[in-house]
């Protein structure tokens, strides 16, 4: 037996839950004059009366409400299904808030290794820092340095510490004095951080600002002079001979974090995002020395 079209089933099932072919027609955005016809089409396919019309008002007839609970049944079944796939869909995909310059620096040099790892998960990376709203910007986690204060009922799992020092090309090392010293705006304070950790005083120095932390560290690698920078976003150039570290990195007090808006659960896409981001920046941390592998931060 050949079925009549699913369309005519849908605005039959929409006009016996209504009652009405207007207030069918207001939940399916058609005419009315177009749901009347759907019906009128399945009833002739179907050679019975579903529903009785009188004085402009419709009513189910017995065949009209035996067919109405099984089309419902069937339309509630399917619309479960499709949530339950599209959820399963999201379920893939991580949402992830990440500061400009780790992002750039580190973090997407080093996602092919997650996905590698993490096949089956999606990675969206969002570039932002300081305070978020989850569940307006959609985001599942955001990894920021604690150099704010973020809600309190937000769910943080510290990754590492922070370590900074003066980068510079290999022909700039050796001493601060006369040298041009890279500052930037999103970072103020990092060289009198630094300055004040080491126990060093600056000289004869000269000065240039640029706009974001990743700037003055390009502007070190392109020749210009020495900018302070994280341990873990000059790691790869310190490995490749583009820039030293003359003096080595100290911590500075501050670390970074993960914040979710609910807890990590295990085995759920946040926790293993979690437990591969904190296995890399401890890797990272150990290759330069500053950290055992195995060291708690």
């Amino acid at each position: 037996m050949k079925l009549p079209p699913l369309t005519a089933f849908r605005y039959f099932d929409i006009a016996a839950e209504t009652e009405s072919f207007v207030r069918a027609a207001e939940r399916l955005h058609v005419t009315h004059g177009a749901v009347s016809r759907q019906v009128r089409l399945l009833e002739e396919s179907l050679g019975i009366e579903l529903f009785e019309r009188r004085n402009r008002a419709i009513f189910l007839t017995a065949a009209g409400r035996t067919l109405h609970s099984t089309t419902q049944s069937i339309f509630e079944q399917l619309e479960g299904t499709v949530q339950r796939l599209q959820t399963q869909e999201r379920d893939n995909v991580l949402v992830l808030s990440c500061e400009p310059t780790i992002a750039m620096r580190w973090l997407i040099p080093r996602l092919p290794r997650f996905h590698a790892t993490h096949p089956d998960l999606q990675l969206h990376l969002v570039a932002a820092g300081g305070p978020l709203d989850f569940a307006r910007a959609g985001v599942d986690l955001a990894l920021r340095r604690d150099d704010f204060h973020w809600d309190r009922q937000l769910h943080s799992l510290k990754i590492c510490d922070e370590w900074i020092g003066p980068v510079c090309q290999p022909n700039l090392g050796g001493s601060l004095e006369g040298q041009r010293l890279l500052h930037s705006a999103t970072r103020p304070n990092a060289w009198s951080t630094w300055l004040r950790l080491d126990g060093r005083q600056a000289r004869e120095t000269e000065r240039s600002d640029f706009e974001h932390f990743y700037l003055s560290i390009q502007a070190a690698s392109a020749g210009l002079g020495l900018a302070i920078a994280s341990a873990l976003m000059v790691r790869d150039e310190l490995d490749s001979g583009q820039l030293q570290a003359p003096f080595g990195f100290l911590r500075d007090g501050s670390a970074y974090h993960l914040l979710s808006p609910r807890p990590l659960e295990a085995g759920d896409k946040r926790q293993r995002f979690a437990t591969w981001v904190v296995q890399e920046c401890h890797s990272c941390l150990a290759h330069l020395g500053l950290i055992q592998n195995d060291e708690p931060e």
